[in-house]
């Protein structure tokens, strides 16, 4: 409380001096009317009689004015952001006050010139304006000598509407630790004029040179309308430079106040890997989902935390998670309560290769919808455990498969994986074996089963992005395998939007394969992080290549050479032509496979029979 009325004593004294300082004007703006009318004659001022008249009237035509003002909100206004909108309502105000005042000196009888109130009108509206303008000037000069911190020589990309909403934020904000020395700009027509006093200086190809004659620390991308594609090219021009990058958000969020320019956001690797928004049938995908009971095992994973986080947007029956690790199943539970209130969420702890606790689960809940993203997905770790693999990946999908039938789901989607096409490793080859498994169970049962496959995920657990993140905050060295390793990345927002569209155009046994769009060079990724924390690859963080881990390719594959692929409604989703096999022969495998689990070398030589195309390394 004592706070609050500290606060209305500074208003109600700022409001106070500002009626002094309107009082004092409006009758100096009087005398001065009457003195420009008589052509700047003192002599003729007095012997007129005018001013008689505007001395008896004075007192009257200082109160009406002053109503005017607080009914114009001129007491209202913050003068320190003040812009156009401010001076047409003192121009508005000061002729209304002119036109009052005239009309009631007549109705008074008092005599003044005819043109009196026009100049007035000019007059006032010139002084009182510039008394706001004066106020805002002193308090940004007081700001300016009162900051402690140097503020960073910044560049600003992008002189349209954005730019200037930005660069008016970094010049008359408090908090503003930038100074924009100079502005970018594609369009010719706005190079070489300036923006509220800060030059535009050239292109987009001119940022290195002009970043160093500018002496720049800073850059800042205010191009919200930009498509991702432009954005990531200026950015990569951008990275030619020393300085640090930031971007702005959205246009229309900085118009709306619902955030400021203190919310700039530091350029990620997102922003340099992104591409054009992944567009869905979200109407399609909630008639899918709504009213049913969903499942979702591995529920707490980096996939399938997110899978429940879209799922949960499209109003299920019931949602329920399913992971072996509690402290996941524990954050995205807490998560879901908090953001969903409303969510009918059930949590169970238990492992798919448990088949009696499925058995349990399937039969008290029922589900409809059934989402296995459970998995192990470590390549290298798989290598040296392929037991494990087989056991979680193979025999869990299995279980979960057969449950989903058992207990009458009417749809089944397995999460796939790139590194199943031609695998080189226990891991891929065990995913594709859960692609076949599922491609058969559809065949007997009522259930549609099918299998998206997509590549890696940015930001997932155990991806190379944390790792990256974590290797340059310990000053490195970044690790790369190969200088020459490719891998295609999607973000897990986007990824999993598409894993619930394919899921509304399974009819059953399809392998759903997504767009991953251009392939991305690892050691490009991690000199683009590198350059984006500040620092200059292989000078500050250095890189070492440390060769291909077991199992590991150079380069990973979506579809196999003999598959071909047709096209859905969505042109990021695509159906892989079928790839056949002995449903009898896969049975008989997997019986195999389960009695020599704990043999690494016979569980390679069972996966390299299964899928043709895995051939056991020479090292394993």
């Amino acid at each position: 409380m004592k706070q609050i009325k500290e606060f209305d004593y500074a208003k109600l004294l700022r409001i106070v001096l500002l009626v002094i300082l309107d009082t004092v004007l409006i009758n100096v703006c009087n005398f001065l009317s009457l003195l420009v009318r008589m052509e700047m004659s003192l002599r003729s001022v007095l012997d007129s009689g005018f001013l008689t008249s505007l001395e008896i009237y004075a007192p009257v035509h200082t109160v009406c004015t002053l109503v005017i003002f607080w009914l114009f909100r001129l007491y209202k206004s913050l003068w320190e952001y003040a812009g156009p909108r401010e001076l047409l309502r003192i121009t508005a105000a000061s002729v209304v006050s002119s036109v009052v005042q005239y009309l009631g000196l007549a109705l008074a009888d008092l005599p003044v010139p005819r043109s009196l109130p026009i100049i007035n009108a000019l007059l006032l509206t010139a002084v009182t304006g510039c008394s706001r303008l004066a106020y805002r000037y002193t308090r940004s000069t007081l700001h300016r000598r009162g900051q402690t911190t140097e503020q960073k020589r910044t560049m600003l990309i992008g002189a349209g509407d954005a730019g200037a909403l930005a660069l008016r934020e970094f010049q008359g904000s408090q908090h503003s630790g930038n100074k924009v020395v100079c502005i970018i700009d594609d369009a010719p027509r706005k190079q070489g004029q300036l923006l509220r006093g800060v030059p535009i200086v050239g292109n987009r190809n001119d940022i290195p040179k002009v970043a160093e004659r500018y002496h720049v620390q800073e850059i800042v991308l205010a191009i919200p309308s930009a498509s991702v594609k432009q954005q990531r090219e200026i950015l990569t021009i951008c990275q030619q430079t020393k300085c640090s990058l930031k971007t702005l958000p959205g246009l229309y969020q900085l118009a709306n106040g619902e955030i400021s320019i203190q919310q700039i956001r530091n350029v990620e690797i997102e922003d340099l890997l992104g591409r054009e928004p992944v567009q869905v049938d979200l109407g399609e995908i909630g008639t899918h989902v709504q009213g049913k009971v969903v499942l979702v095992t591995g529920g707490g994973g980096s996939i399938g935390s997110e899978l429940c986080r879209r799922l949960a947007t499209f109003h299920p029956a019931q949602l329920i998670i399913f992971d072996i690790y509690e402290n996941n199943a524990y954050e995205i539970q807490q998560e879901l309560l908090r953001t969903h209130p409303e969510l009918n969420l059930t949590v169970c702890i238990g492992s798919v290769r448990d088949r009696k606790r499925l058995d349990t689960l399937f039969n008290q809940y029922r589900p409809e919808l059934v989402y296995h993203a459970a998995a192990h997905k470590h390549v290298p770790l798989m290598e040296d455990s392929p037991g494990e693999a087989v056991k979680n990946n193979v025999f869990g999908t299995l279980n979960v498969a057969d449950m989903a039938d058992k207990y009458g789901a009417s749809r089944f989607l397995l999460i796939s994986t790139d590194k199943a096409v031609n695998p080189t490793n226990v891991m891929g080859a065990t995913k594709r074996i859960c692609e076949m498994i599922i491609q058969m169970v559809d065949r007997r049962s009522k259930t549609e089963y099918v299998a998206v496959r997509f590549g890696n995920v940015l930001g997932s657990n155990g991806s190379v992005i944390p790792l990256f993140k974590k290797q340059i905050a310990a000053g490195g060295p970044v690790t790369v395998t190969d200088p020459e390793i490719i891998r295609y990345f999607m973000t897990i927002p986007e990824a999993i939007l598409l894993v619930l569209q394919a899921g509304v155009y399974a009819k059953g046994g399809e392998i759903f394969i997504l767009d991953m769009g251009d392939p991305v060079r690892i050691d490009d990724l991690a000199r683009n992080m590198i350059r984006l924390s500040g620092f200059e690859p292989d000078v500050d963080i250095p890189i070492v290549y440390t060769g291909l881990r077991p199992g590991e390719k150079l380069f990973e594959e979506l579809l196999l050479s003999e598959e071909g692929i047709r096209k859905t409604k969505n042109n990021l989703i695509y159906i892989g032509k079928d790839q056949p096999f002995d449903d009898v022969a896969l049975v008989e495998n997997l019986k195999l496979l389960n009695t020599t689990a704990d043999d690494a070398e016979k569980v390679r030589e069972i996966l390299a029979r299964i899928v043709p195309e895995y051939h056991i390394p020479v090292h394993a």
